[in-house]
C-alpha cells in the first residue's frame, strides 16, 4: 500500500510493507531556507494499541550531545536530515497515521545539543495500513542483523555470555536464548508454522522440496502435521557425501516421520529449492493446491534467524499450477538432472511479459539468466535488489546499467568475505561495507556475530524493477542469478508484475538491509578519513539539503524517485 499527502509545501509518500513503512519526503524550494530536518510522529489507528502517539526516533543529534552510545533520540528534538526515513516498529495489518513537521532554525545562533533554537510548522499527515497475511500473496522478511545497534541495545548481556562460553570451551553447546531468536525471526518462523498448521487432518497434504532441513522446531511442526493425519511428501537434497544432505537425513528421522513419503534427490549438484505446497485431498486421493510457501529461507537456524531472508506465500492459481507440476517432475527425475532440465526447457518457458509466473531451473543456454537480465534492463525509473554470491555477468551488467544513467539503483550483495558490497545509485558509486561495527567505532555499541555460521548475512535473492512506478516487477525465490543456479542446481523463482502491495513489502525490507550496510560504509569512511571518534552529528543549518537539490546529482534522483516525481 502506498499513499501521498501534501501540506504547507511539504510532500510525503508512504510505502507500507509487512513490518516496515518507508516515508519519502519532498519540499518546495521556497521552504528550504533554515530547514533543519523533519520531525515525524506516528499514531496507531487500529489494533490493541489504537490511539497511541509517539515521535519516531533517530540516532544522530546536534553537536555537543551528552547522549550515550547508541541511545535513541526523538525526532522533534533532533530532526531527520534525510529525504527518506523508515519505521520498523510496526506490525502487520495495522493502520497508522504519520505526521511530518518541517523543523526550522530560529535566529542566527549556531544550533547545538545545548542550544536548540528550533521551531516546527504544520506538515502533511498520511494514513496507511501495513500488509497482513490474508491476501493472495503474503510476504515476510526476518529481522536477521544480530550485527546491529538494535540487537546490541536490546540484548546487552548476550555477547558477554557468548564470550564466557568461548572461554569455558562450551561455545559449541551454547545457543542464543529463544527470546533473542524470536526477535531475529520477527515472525518468519511462526508464519511457516502457521502455514503447516493448516494441514489439520487427512483431507490435507504438504509437499515439501527442501535444500537444508536442519531446524528441529520446523521438523516438530511437520511431525505434528503427520500426527494429525496430514499426508506428507518430502523431497530433499541428498547429494552423497554432502554435509547438508547428512544433516537432512539425521533430522528427518529424529523423531521419525513414520508415514511420510521421503524422496532423496540424488544428483551431482544441489537441490536448492525451499518450497512447500499446501493442498486439500478428496476422497479419491486427488490433490487440489491451496497455497505455496517459497522464498530464500532454508529451514536452518542460520536461515531463519541469522541471515536476511524472505518467505513468500502465494495463493495464485497459475503460480500453484507451476509448483505442483515441478514438484511431481522433481520426484520422477530425482536421479537424473538432465531429464529435469529438458522438462523445464520444454514445459516452463519464461513469458516475455509475465504478470504472475513461477519459473524453475536448471535450463539450457542460460535462458533464465537472459530473460531476467532483459527484465532488469527494461527499467525506466529504478532497480532495487538484494542478492547473495557471485552473479552472472549478464545480471551484473543489467543491475549496474551505464555510468550516470537516469535509473536509480540501490542494491546489496553478500560476498564470501566479511564484507558486503553495495550499489549506490549507479555504476559509478559502488561501496564495500563491513558487516560489523567493532567496539567503539564512531562511538557506537559493540556488535556481535555470536553463533553465526559462515559469512552469509544477506541470503535474500530479490530484485524489484520500477518499484516507484505504478507497474513494478518483482523477481524473488531461491535462484542466485548465478552460473550454477542457471546451469546446474534445482531452483525456483516467482515473477509478479503490477502488484503494488507486494512490491512495497520488498521495497521496505530491501531498503532496510541497504541502509543498514550503507551506514556501516559511512562509518568506516569517517574512520579512514581520520574523523573524530565521536558519532557523526546533525548539521546546524540548511546546508544538508543542498545535495538533494543539486541538478543531476545522485541524491536529487533519490529524492525525486521515492517522492513519486
Amino acid at each position: 500500500m502506498r499513499r501521498v499527502s501534501e501540506s504547507n509545501g511539504i510532500r510525503v509518500k508512504a510505502y507500507a510493507g509487512t513490518t516496515g513503512v518507508l516515508l519519502a519526503f519532498d519540499v518546495k524550494e521556497s521552504q528550504r531556507q533554515d530547514l533543519l530536518g523533519f520531525a515525524i510522529s506516528r499514531q496507531i489507528l487500529s489494533g490493541p494499541y489504537k490511539g497511541r502517539i509517539a515521535w519516531l526516533q533517530g540516532i544522530l543529534d546536534f553537536p555537543g550531545t551528552t547522549k550515550g552510545r547508541g541511545e535513541l533520540i526523538a525526532t522533534n528534538v533532533a530532526p531527520i536530515q534525510k529525504f527518506r526515513w523508515s519505521d520498523y516498529a510496526v506490525y502487520p495489518g495495522i493502520r497508522y497515521a504519520y505526521t511530518i513537521q518541517p523543523v526550522y532554525r530560529s535566529g542566527s545562533a549556531p544550533i547545538s545539543a545545548t542550544n536548540r533554537r528550533l521551531f516546527s510548522e504544520t506538515g502533511p499527515t498520511v494514513e496507511i495500513q501495513t500488509q497482513g497475511f490474508e491476501r493472495e500473496d503474503a510476504v515476510i522478511f526476518n529481522r536477521a542483523v544480530a550485527s546491529s545497534q538494535a540487537f546490541a541495545r536490546r540484548f546487552p548481556d548476550i555477547d558477554a555470555e557468548i564470550e564466557a562460553a568461548r572461554q569455558a570451551g562450551t561455545l559449541g553447546q551454547k545457543t542464543l536464548p529463544q527470546h533473542a531468536l524470536d526477535w531475529l525471526s520477527r515472525g518468519l518462523v511462526k508464519l511457516i508454522e502457521s502455514f503447516l498448521s493448516h494441514a489439520q487432518d487427512g483431507t490435507w497434504a504438504i509437499d515439501l522440496a527442501i535444500y537444508e532441513y536442519h531446524l528441529p522446531r520446523l521438523h516438530q511442526a511437520m511431525v505434528a502435521a503427520e500426527r494429525r493425519g496430514a499426508k506428507l511428501r518430502i523431497l530433499y537434497h541428498a547429494k552423497p557425501g554432502d554435509k547438508a544432505a547428512t544433516e537432512n537425513e539425521h533430522l528427518l528421522h529424529n523423531p521419525p516421520l513414520t508415514r511420510a513419503k521421503l524422496y532423496p534427490r540424488i544428483t551431482s549438484q544441489i537441490m536448492h529449492n525451499k518450497f512447500a505446497i499446501l493442498s486439500r485431498v478428496d476422497l479419491d486421493g486427488n490433490y487440489s493446491p491451496v497455497a505455496v510457501l517459497a522464498g530464500s529461507t532454508n529451514w536452518t537456524e542460520n536461515g531463519c534467524y541469522r541471515q536476511a531472508n524472505v518467505v513468500h506465500i502465494s495463493r495464485n492459481p497459475a503460480i500453484l499450477e507451476n509448483y505442483v507440476d515441478m514438484f511431481a517432475t522433481l520426484i520422477k527425475t530425482r536421479t537424473n538432472r538432465g531429464v529435469t532440465k529438458r522438462w523445464i526447457n520444454k514445459n516452463n518457458p519464461i513469458p516475455t511479459a509475465p504478470e504472475r509466473f513461477a519459473g524453475f531451473s536448471p535450463r539450457s543456454k542460460y535462458a533464465d539468466i537472459k530473460a531476467l537480465a532483459g527484465f532488469i534492463s527494461s527499467a525506466q525509473r529504478d532497480v532495487i535488489f538484494a542478492t547473495a554470491f557471485k552473479l552472472r555477468t549478464e545480471i551484473t551488467d543489467a543491475l549496474l546499467g551505464a555510468p550516470n544513467d537516469a535509473i536509480l539503483r540501490l542494491g546489496i550483495q553478500n560476498t564470501s568475505s566479511q564484507n558486503i558490497t553495495g550499489i549506490h545509485r549507479d555504476r559509478t558509486a559502488h561501496f564495500t561495507a563491513a558487516a560489523l561495527l567493532p567496539g567503539g567505532l564512531e562511538g557506537w555499541l559493540r556488535e556481535t556475530s555470536a553463533k553465526q555460521r559462515g559469512n552469509i548475512r544477506v541470503h535474500t535473492k530479490a530484485i524489484i524493477i520500477d518499484v516507484t512506478s505504478d507497474a513494478p516487477l518483482i523477481i524473488s525465490g531461491s535462484h542466485n542469478f548465478s552460473t550454477n543456479a542457471s546451469r546446474s542446481n534445482d531452483e525456483n523463482f516467482m515473477i509478479l508484475r503490477r502488484d503494488l502491495d507486494v512490491a512495497d513489502v520488498y521495497l521496505c525490507e530491501i531498503m532496510r538491509i541497504y541502509d543498514h550496510y550503507r551506514f556501516r560504509f559511512s562509518a568506516k569512511e569517517r574512520k579512514n578519513a581520520g574523523a573524530p571518534t565521536a558519532p557523526p552529528s546533525l548539521t546546524g543549518d540548511d546546508s544538508w539539503t543542498e545535495p538533494y537539490f543539486a541538478s543531476g546529482s545522485l541524491k536529487e534522483l533519490d529524492r525525486l524517485r521515492f517522492a513519486g516525481r
